[in-house]
């Protein structure tokens, strides 16, 4: 009867709180009750916990069985329309008649001279009707037109899987169905958009409100897009900015935090080299620590046979034990730790190191959006404040930014690099593991 009250654990805390505030005075049922004490409120906690345990196991044993289901190629539920179950082979088969039917209903969809109404009334010709015996609704002919399990698929959770049951359709004559409804579908046209691509982006540096844009016609016609604050916090003294004297601002900003190619190439050259130096490194400190715990493990297995075969006291035995063990432990400790030093610094700066190549090539771009998309990942803090932007970046770019410009005079070098940058290789290292 517990399950009956209680169908989660939202529901049963409900009920305990409810008997514990006296707000149920007793539950009584035909073989036991409830009363508000502490041992009854005890009882109905493992009443309910054990109903819980009951629902949460037959959920796990069901989606077992659909695996298993699923693995074997069988159908889940009951038979769909076409098929019948087979009770000695637990599988489905395909209806004698029906399924010739619904061969029949795709042939005369795939000539054209057929809508769905149309088809519903000849599926009603050849017996095919709801149960009060009226003709098919669209929808379910569409459903029936657009049905996988007739190619000998299985869907579940949203996802198609093989099956062992015999198909009614050939996979041309489906796909030849399905075109003839992607052609006469009618989508609901959407509204039209007026393709503000820096909107959501920037806030006001004055009263923290999103900006946001409208169109504005000049006094010779021609239509422009602004940018204002929202002013949807507080009264706000900020003016409009156009759109092209925005772009020309951001295309600034990328232009400051990027790369030439040739830094760029450079940098992924040593990164590359720094890779593989240091999973050369790693990989012996891995494979020594590896021979450390197989001698640790060796030691433990002998120390077992000496225990059982009596040859030391028990008291030694635990002591010697829990030392072994202890070792074994850290030194799993210190193997996780050196395979995740492995992977927790190359990939990240060689991210910003293409992240910042791209910034150069999206300075030139057209495509605003792609400007937007690239500032909301690799910018952060975008404000506007006196028809000004303003954008923050990691550490890194903001030293390129910076040293950039003393190098822009004279052509980038591979050995001039480190001098410009002021940055030897490890401190390079150094840098990509720490601020990336």
């Amino acid at each position: 009867m517990s399950d009956r009250l209680a169908r989660n654990s939202i529901d049963g805390g409900r009920i305990i709180y409810a008997v514990d505030t006296s707000k149920i005075v007793s539950l009584r049922f035909p073989t036991f009750w409830f009363e508000p004490t502490p041992q009854g409120l005890f009882m109905l906690q493992v009443a309910f916990g054990q109903s819980k345990y009951y629902s949460d196991n037959l959920k796990q044993n069901v989606e077992r069985g659909f695996r298993q289901k699923l693995r074997r190629g069988e159908w889940l539920t009951h038979a769909p329309f076409g098929y019948v179950n087979n009770t000695v082979t637990h599988k489905i088969e395909p209806d004698p008649v029906k399924s010739k039917i619904i061969v029949r209903a795709y042939e005369e969809y795939v000539k054209g001279s057929h809508t769905l109404v149309s088809l519903s009334q000849f599926l009603a010709d050849h017996g095919v009707t709801q149960k009060s015996g009226m003709p098919l609704v669209k929808a379910s002919v569409q459903r029936m037109l657009s049905n996988r399990a007739y190619l000998g698929l299985v869907k579940h959770h949203g996802e198609f899987f093989p099956g062992s049951f015999a198909p009614i359709l050939s996979p041309t004559l489906f796909e030849a169905v399905q075109k003839v409804l992607e052609r006469r579908a009618h989508p609901r046209h959407s509204k039209i958009s007026h393709n503000f691509p820096f909107t959501g982006l920037f806030r006001c540096a004055e009263c923290d409100s999103m900006i946001s844009a409208q169109w504005a016609t000049g006094k010779c016609g021609g239509r422009y897009r602004y940018y204002r604050c929202s002013k949807k916090r507080s009264v706000c003294l900020q003016k409009y900015l156009r759109e092209d004297l925005l772009v020309s601002q951001v295309r600034e900003q990328l232009q400051g935090v990027s790369l030439p190619e040739s830094w760029a190439e450079y940098m992924l050259q040593k990164v590359d080299v720094l890779q593989s130096e240091e999973s050369h490194a790693s990989g012996s400190r891995l494979g020594q620590m590896k021979e450390d715990l197989k001698g640790v493990e060796a030691k433990l297995d002998a120390l077992v046979d000496l225990y059982l075969n009596k040859d030391i006291e028990r008291e030694i035995y635990l002591v010697k034990k829990d030392v072994l063990m202890r070792q074994k432990l850290s030194l799993h400790a210190k193997s996780s730790s050196v395979q995740a030093e492995r992977k927790n610094w190359v990939e990240p700066l060689r991210k910003w190191i293409l992240d910042s190549k791209r910034a150069g090539f999206l300075a030139t771009s057209e495509n605003l959006h792609e400007m937007r998309d690239f500032l909301r990942s690799f910018g952060t803090n975008p404000l506007l404040q006196d028809k000004t932007i303003s954008i923050s970046f990691c550490p890194p770019s903001e030293f390129a930014r910076t040293h950039k410009a003393d190098s822009i005079l004279s052509p980038f070098s591979a050995p001039t690099a480190r001098g410009r940058f002021g940055l030897s290789e490890p401190e390079v290292s150094n840098c990509g593991r720490g601020e990336i």
